[in-house]
Protein backbone atom coordinates (compact mmCIF):
# COMPACT_ATOMS: atom_id res chain seq x y z
CA UNK A 1 0.00 0.00 0.00
CA UNK A 2 1.20 3.08 -1.08
CA UNK A 3 1.49 6.07 1.56
CA UNK A 4 1.25 9.58 1.21
CA UNK A 5 2.69 12.23 3.48
CA UNK A 6 0.98 15.45 3.77
CA UNK A 7 3.00 18.43 5.17
CA UNK A 8 2.55 19.63 8.59
CA UNK A 9 1.18 23.11 10.81
CA UNK A 10 1.94 25.87 8.90
CA UNK A 11 0.82 28.35 12.24
CA UNK A 12 3.53 26.50 14.53
CA UNK A 13 6.15 26.84 11.87
CA UNK A 14 5.08 30.51 11.29
CA UNK A 15 5.21 31.11 15.29
CA UNK A 16 8.50 29.35 15.44
CA UNK A 17 9.99 31.99 12.98
CA UNK A 18 8.70 34.68 14.67
CA UNK A 19 5.36 35.57 12.72
CA UNK A 20 2.47 37.03 14.70
CA UNK A 21 -0.26 34.89 14.12
CA UNK A 22 -3.28 37.20 16.03
CA UNK A 23 -6.75 36.02 15.94
CA UNK A 24 -8.69 36.13 14.41
CA UNK A 25 -7.37 35.64 10.98
CA UNK A 26 -4.13 33.67 12.95
CA UNK A 27 -2.09 32.16 9.76
CA UNK A 28 -3.57 34.26 7.18
CA UNK A 29 -2.10 37.43 8.74
CA UNK A 30 1.12 36.26 6.92
CA UNK A 31 -0.03 36.60 3.96
CA UNK A 32 0.14 40.03 3.51
CA UNK A 33 3.23 40.50 6.55
CA UNK A 34 5.57 37.82 5.68
CA UNK A 35 4.47 35.98 2.58
CA UNK A 36 8.04 34.66 1.73
CA UNK A 37 8.29 33.16 5.42
CA UNK A 38 4.89 31.39 4.15
CA UNK A 39 6.68 30.23 0.92
CA UNK A 40 10.02 28.97 2.95
CA UNK A 41 8.01 26.90 5.06
CA UNK A 42 5.90 25.02 1.87
CA UNK A 43 9.49 24.66 0.41
CA UNK A 44 10.95 23.02 3.92
CA UNK A 45 7.83 20.79 4.15
CA UNK A 46 8.54 19.75 0.53
CA UNK A 47 12.20 18.95 0.89
CA UNK A 48 11.14 17.27 4.14
CA UNK A 49 9.29 14.48 2.30
CA UNK A 50 5.62 16.18 2.22
CA UNK A 51 3.79 15.16 -1.37
CA UNK A 52 0.58 17.16 -0.67
CA UNK A 53 1.00 20.85 1.01
CA UNK A 54 -2.28 22.80 1.85
CA UNK A 55 -2.39 26.07 1.19
CA UNK A 56 -2.38 28.77 3.77
CA UNK A 57 -6.44 29.29 3.26
CA UNK A 58 -7.67 28.36 7.03
CA UNK A 59 -8.68 31.98 7.63
CA UNK A 60 -8.65 33.17 3.98
CA UNK A 61 -12.80 33.76 4.30
CA UNK A 62 -14.84 37.11 4.10
CA UNK A 63 -15.84 37.24 7.74
CA UNK A 64 -12.11 37.44 8.61
CA UNK A 65 -10.84 39.65 6.00
CA UNK A 66 -13.94 41.47 4.09
CA UNK A 67 -12.18 43.96 2.14
CA UNK A 68 -9.48 41.48 0.64
CA UNK A 69 -10.17 37.93 1.49
CA UNK A 70 -10.00 36.65 -2.36
CA UNK A 71 -6.56 38.20 -3.19
CA UNK A 72 -5.37 36.18 -0.13
CA UNK A 73 -6.70 32.62 -0.71
CA UNK A 74 -5.56 33.49 -4.11
CA UNK A 75 -1.83 34.24 -2.91
CA UNK A 76 -1.75 31.81 -0.56
CA UNK A 77 -2.47 29.31 -3.64
CA UNK A 78 -0.09 30.87 -5.44
CA UNK A 79 2.77 30.72 -2.74
CA UNK A 80 2.01 27.30 -2.38
CA UNK A 81 2.18 26.11 -5.98
CA UNK A 82 5.51 28.72 -6.75
CA UNK A 83 6.91 26.41 -3.23
CA UNK A 84 6.89 23.22 -4.61
CA UNK A 85 7.39 20.65 -7.03
CA UNK A 86 5.30 20.47 -9.59
CA UNK A 87 4.53 16.73 -9.26
CA UNK A 88 3.51 17.46 -6.12
CA UNK A 89 -0.28 18.16 -5.19
CA UNK A 90 -2.04 21.33 -3.49
CA UNK A 91 -4.82 21.40 -1.16
CA UNK A 92 -7.04 24.46 -0.47
CA UNK A 93 -8.52 24.58 2.71
CA UNK A 94 -11.96 25.01 3.64
CA UNK A 95 -12.26 25.57 7.24
CA UNK A 96 -15.06 26.28 9.71
CA UNK A 97 -16.27 29.73 9.36
CA UNK A 98 -16.32 30.07 12.80
CA UNK A 99 -13.80 28.49 15.74
CA UNK A 100 -12.46 25.01 14.79
CA UNK A 101 -13.17 24.27 18.61
CA UNK A 102 -16.51 25.51 19.07
CA UNK A 103 -18.71 23.76 17.00
CA UNK A 104 -22.05 25.78 19.10
CA UNK A 105 -20.44 29.00 16.80
CA UNK A 106 -21.16 27.16 13.56
CA UNK A 107 -23.51 29.57 11.46
CA UNK A 108 -27.06 28.38 10.74
CA UNK A 109 -26.33 28.21 7.34
CA UNK A 110 -22.63 28.36 6.58
CA UNK A 111 -23.69 27.18 2.24
CA UNK A 112 -23.54 30.40 0.80
CA UNK A 113 -19.85 31.33 2.14
CA UNK A 114 -18.65 27.95 1.95
CA UNK A 115 -19.81 27.73 -1.39
CA UNK A 116 -17.91 31.23 -2.41
CA UNK A 117 -15.16 29.85 -1.05
CA UNK A 118 -15.06 26.25 -2.71
CA UNK A 119 -15.79 28.14 -5.95
CA UNK A 120 -12.73 30.33 -5.14
CA UNK A 121 -10.62 27.70 -4.41
CA UNK A 122 -11.57 26.27 -7.55
CA UNK A 123 -10.82 29.24 -9.56
CA UNK A 124 -7.18 29.55 -7.32
CA UNK A 125 -6.94 26.10 -9.42
CA UNK A 126 -6.02 23.69 -6.24
CA UNK A 127 -5.74 20.07 -6.71
CA UNK A 128 -8.04 18.95 -3.57
CA UNK A 129 -10.28 20.80 -1.67
CA UNK A 130 -9.74 19.52 1.93
CA UNK A 131 -12.54 20.42 4.26
CA UNK A 132 -10.44 20.15 7.29
CA UNK A 133 -10.83 20.79 10.71
CA UNK A 134 -14.96 20.39 10.92
CA UNK A 135 -16.28 19.56 15.16
CA UNK A 136 -19.91 20.24 13.72
CA UNK A 137 -20.75 17.00 11.54
CA UNK A 138 -23.82 19.72 10.03
CA UNK A 139 -21.25 22.28 8.65
CA UNK A 140 -19.03 20.00 7.36
CA UNK A 141 -21.33 17.91 4.97
CA UNK A 142 -22.48 20.91 3.95
CA UNK A 143 -19.16 22.18 3.08
CA UNK A 144 -18.71 18.92 1.65
CA UNK A 145 -21.49 18.89 -0.75
CA UNK A 146 -19.91 22.49 -2.38
CA UNK A 147 -16.33 21.26 -2.66
CA UNK A 148 -18.04 18.48 -4.82
CA UNK A 149 -19.74 20.24 -6.92
CA UNK A 150 -16.87 22.45 -7.96
CA UNK A 151 -15.87 18.80 -9.96
CA UNK A 152 -12.21 19.14 -7.40
CA UNK A 153 -11.06 15.91 -5.27
CA UNK A 154 -12.90 17.14 -1.97
CA UNK A 155 -11.27 15.18 1.18
CA UNK A 156 -12.89 15.79 4.65
CA UNK A 157 -11.04 15.85 8.14
CA UNK A 158 -13.10 15.97 11.29
CA UNK A 159 -11.77 16.49 14.58
CA UNK A 160 -12.90 15.30 18.18
CA UNK A 161 -10.95 18.61 19.56
CA UNK A 162 -7.39 18.88 21.54
CA UNK A 163 -9.49 16.76 24.21
CA UNK A 164 -11.35 14.44 22.21
CA UNK A 165 -14.79 15.74 23.69
CA UNK A 166 -16.15 17.67 20.31
CA UNK A 167 -16.98 14.52 18.31
CA UNK A 168 -16.94 10.69 19.45
CA UNK A 169 -15.53 7.86 17.46
CA UNK A 170 -19.16 6.66 17.16
CA UNK A 171 -20.18 10.68 15.35
CA UNK A 172 -17.46 10.23 13.35
CA UNK A 173 -18.07 7.42 12.00
CA UNK A 174 -21.46 8.16 10.84
CA UNK A 175 -20.21 11.18 9.09
CA UNK A 176 -17.92 9.73 7.58
CA UNK A 177 -20.31 7.68 5.58
CA UNK A 178 -22.30 10.52 4.50
CA UNK A 179 -19.29 12.13 3.78
CA UNK A 180 -18.28 9.25 0.99
CA UNK A 181 -22.37 8.87 -0.10
CA UNK A 182 -21.85 12.91 -0.88
CA UNK A 183 -19.11 12.56 -2.65
CA UNK A 184 -16.34 12.89 -0.48
CA UNK A 185 -12.56 10.76 -1.51
CA UNK A 186 -10.79 10.76 1.06
CA UNK A 187 -11.63 10.60 4.89
CA UNK A 188 -9.20 11.90 7.80
CA UNK A 189 -8.97 13.08 11.83
CA UNK A 190 -6.89 15.76 13.03
CA UNK A 191 -5.85 18.21 15.37
CA UNK A 192 -6.50 15.84 17.83
CA UNK A 193 -3.80 14.25 20.04
CA UNK A 194 -1.22 11.59 18.17
CA UNK A 195 -1.42 9.41 21.00
CA UNK A 196 -5.04 8.74 20.99
CA UNK A 197 -5.78 9.24 17.39
CA UNK A 198 -6.16 4.78 17.06
CA UNK A 199 -10.06 5.34 18.93
CA UNK A 200 -11.25 7.58 15.62
CA UNK A 201 -9.24 5.64 13.10
CA UNK A 202 -9.85 2.36 13.87
CA UNK A 203 -13.63 2.44 13.47
CA UNK A 204 -13.16 4.74 10.56
CA UNK A 205 -11.22 1.81 8.98
CA UNK A 206 -13.38 -0.87 10.10
CA UNK A 207 -16.25 0.51 8.20
CA UNK A 208 -14.78 -0.34 4.37
CA UNK A 209 -15.56 2.91 3.06
CA UNK A 210 -13.38 2.37 -0.75
CA UNK A 211 -11.27 5.66 0.11
CA UNK A 212 -8.16 6.29 1.52
CA UNK A 213 -8.52 7.50 5.87
CA UNK A 214 -5.67 8.96 7.31
CA UNK A 215 -4.49 10.90 10.06
CA UNK A 216 -2.32 14.03 10.66
CA UNK A 217 -2.63 14.97 14.77
CA UNK A 218 -1.27 17.33 16.87
CA UNK A 219 1.51 16.75 19.72
CA UNK A 220 -1.17 16.72 22.11
CA UNK A 221 0.35 18.27 25.54
CA UNK A 222 3.47 18.77 26.33
CA UNK A 223 4.03 16.28 28.67
CA UNK A 224 3.58 13.97 26.07
CA UNK A 225 7.00 14.52 24.28
CA UNK A 226 5.52 14.92 20.45
CA UNK A 227 6.50 18.47 20.09
CA UNK A 228 5.70 22.10 22.26
CA UNK A 229 9.30 21.91 22.88
CA UNK A 230 10.65 18.59 22.94
CA UNK A 231 13.65 17.19 21.69
CA UNK A 232 12.51 17.87 17.45
CA UNK A 233 14.12 14.41 17.00
CA UNK A 234 13.24 12.40 19.70
CA UNK A 235 10.13 13.94 18.92
CA UNK A 236 9.54 12.82 15.65
CA UNK A 237 10.71 9.61 16.42
CA UNK A 238 7.67 8.89 18.21
CA UNK A 239 4.85 10.25 16.40
CA UNK A 240 6.27 8.76 13.30
CA UNK A 241 6.15 5.61 15.71
CA UNK A 242 2.53 6.02 16.68
CA UNK A 243 1.91 6.59 12.63
CA UNK A 244 3.44 3.06 11.90
CA UNK A 245 0.66 1.80 14.04
CA UNK A 246 -1.95 3.63 12.06
CA UNK A 247 -0.47 2.59 8.80
CA UNK A 248 -0.28 -1.34 10.07
CA UNK A 249 -3.97 -0.58 11.02
CA UNK A 250 -4.76 0.20 6.70
CA UNK A 251 -4.30 4.66 7.19
CA UNK A 252 -2.58 5.64 3.59
CA UNK A 253 -2.61 9.69 4.21
CA UNK A 254 -0.29 10.71 6.62
CA UNK A 255 0.53 14.14 8.42
CA UNK A 256 1.05 15.96 11.63
CA UNK A 257 -0.90 19.17 13.27
CA UNK A 258 -0.18 21.45 15.87
CA UNK A 259 2.87 21.33 18.16
CA UNK A 260 4.82 19.36 15.34
CA UNK A 261 6.82 20.56 12.67
CA UNK A 262 9.43 19.70 10.16
CA UNK A 263 11.42 17.24 11.87
CA UNK A 264 7.91 15.19 12.40
CA UNK A 265 7.38 14.75 8.09
CA UNK A 266 11.05 14.04 7.71
CA UNK A 267 10.72 11.04 9.89
CA UNK A 268 7.32 9.79 8.38
CA UNK A 269 8.95 9.87 4.96
CA UNK A 270 11.78 7.98 6.12
CA UNK A 271 9.93 5.92 7.88
CA UNK A 272 7.66 4.96 4.94
CA UNK A 273 9.77 5.11 2.74
CA UNK A 274 11.94 2.25 4.33
CA UNK A 275 8.23 0.61 4.71
CA UNK A 276 7.30 0.56 0.78
CA UNK A 277 10.99 -0.12 0.01
CA UNK A 278 10.39 -3.40 2.38
CA UNK A 279 7.32 -4.25 0.72
CA UNK A 280 8.78 -3.92 -3.32
CA UNK A 281 11.75 -5.78 -2.08
CA UNK A 282 8.99 -8.71 -0.84
CA UNK A 283 6.79 -8.10 -4.00
CA UNK A 284 10.06 -8.96 -6.24
CA UNK A 285 11.59 -11.71 -4.11
CA UNK A 286 11.65 -15.02 -5.96
CA UNK A 287 9.13 -17.63 -5.09
CA UNK A 288 10.22 -20.87 -3.94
Amino acid sequence: MAITILDGPLGTELARRGVPTPAPGWSANALSQAPQVVADIHRAYAAAGAQVHTANTFRTQRRHFPQDWQARLQRAVSLARQAVPSTHRVAGSLAPLEDCYSPWLSPSDPRPEQRELAQALAAAQVDVILVETFPHVGEALSAVDEAVDTGLATWVSFTPGPDGKLLSPIEVRAAATQAVQRGARAILVNCLPALTAHRWLVPLLDLGLGVPVGVYANAGHADHGLGWGADPVDAANRYADLAEGWVDAGASLVGSCCGTGLATIAALARRFAAVSSKVEDQQSAPSD
